[in-house]
């Protein structure tokens, strides 16, 4: 029988990361008993139906009091007013975290309201689907991905930081460490500009009257399917990882201007020999990921036959 790292674990927030901590932790014995709270009185129901966590509490203070670890799950837009609303019940020697995508902006939020004795540490787990609800998590999400623990301060409690690590550790993950600015602006070349790209892709296609909506649906084994995979995402959050890291993700666009651009030339003038450079760079850092463990060369990248189609595109 596993030692639980943290004996109480509160998840504020219960969608897809949520839940597949929960499962997670429940797999490897790490939590000793698991509290949530989510702010729809719906998501609540399906949580206690499903028996997701130990307690489903109706407020997220609720939830918080006497916790050891408090994660917060929800957009990172909401994240100051919760960490307002559970800094009383906040113990001493407790852990604060988050799973946000954005780290500079969660920290400016959120830190002001830590206690003194609490310990924040922001964390971002690299892994998702385009699903979201309290029914949407499976413990095998974390298996093998990356999480990125970026301490809000230089001064943080080393012991907070390798039990939060060991955490992550044994829900599957690899962790490591990293500032928030340069957190931000590896998300945005990784994850929120090819986001962007996607809902940008699947709305040209619904303004391309020329292209009719049963042709789109027809014919969309191709590149379309995945872009549309990416775009289902919960619209929410990405609003508001837009709204957060406006500068890194603005930055990253445009730089992939000057790049759209020149491709645009390289086929205006028959620049084969500068397309076929480029797509062989590309499709190197393709096989970056595979070779890293990060994705599978299998067929419809394995995710169907894997997990049931349960396991898209990451975040």
């Amino acid at each position: 029988m596993s030692v639980p790292v943290f004996e109480r674990v509160a998840l504020i927030g219960l969608g897809l990361i949520a839940s597949s901590m929960a499962h997670a932790m429940r797999r490897a014995g790490l939590a000793g008993e698991i509290t949530g709270h989510a702010r729809s009185a719906e998501t609540r129901e399906i949580a206690r139906e499903i028996g997701l966590v130990d307690r489903v509490c109706e407020t997220a203070a609720e939830a918080a009091e006497g916790a050891d670890l408090v994660v917060l799950c929800v957009p990172v837009g909401a994240m100051g007013a919760v960490a307002e609303e559970i800094a009383p019940m906040l113990k001493p020697g407790a852990v604060v975290s988050d799973v946000g995508s954005v780290k500079k902006a969660v920290i400016e939020a959120v830190a002001p309201h830590i206690p003194e004795g609490v310990h924040f540490i922001p964390a971002h787990p690299l892994a998702g689907t385009e699903h979201s609800g309290p029914r949407s998590g499976f413990a095998e999400l974390f298996d093998n991905r990356w999480c990125l623990i970026v301490p809000a301060n230089g001064d943080i409690d080393p012991d907070a930081v390798a039990r939060l690590s060991a955490l992550w550790e044994g829900m599957g993950a690899h962790v490591d460490v990293m500032d928030a600015d340069h957190h931000d602006l590896v998300l945005a070349v990784t994850s929120h500009t090819p986001h962007l790209i996607a809902y940008t892709m699947v709305g040209v296609a619904d303004d391309l009257r020329r292209v009719t909506d049963s042709e789109v649906i027809k014919y969309s084994a191709a590149g379309f399917r995945d872009f549309t995979r990416i775009a289902a995402s919960d619209p929410t959050m990405w609003r508001d990882v837009f709204l957060t890291n406006k500068e890194a993700t603005l930055e990253i666009l445009g730089r992939f201007t000057e790049e759209l651009f020149a491709l645009q030339r390289a086929i205006r003038t028959g620049d084969g020999d500068h397309l076929h450079d480029y797509f062989t760079r590309t499709r190197a850092i393709r096989r970056g990921i595979i070779e890293a463990g990060q994705d599978t060369a299998a067929p419809d990248f394995g995710r169907g036959a894997a997990r049931g189609d349960k396991t898209e595109p990451r975040k």
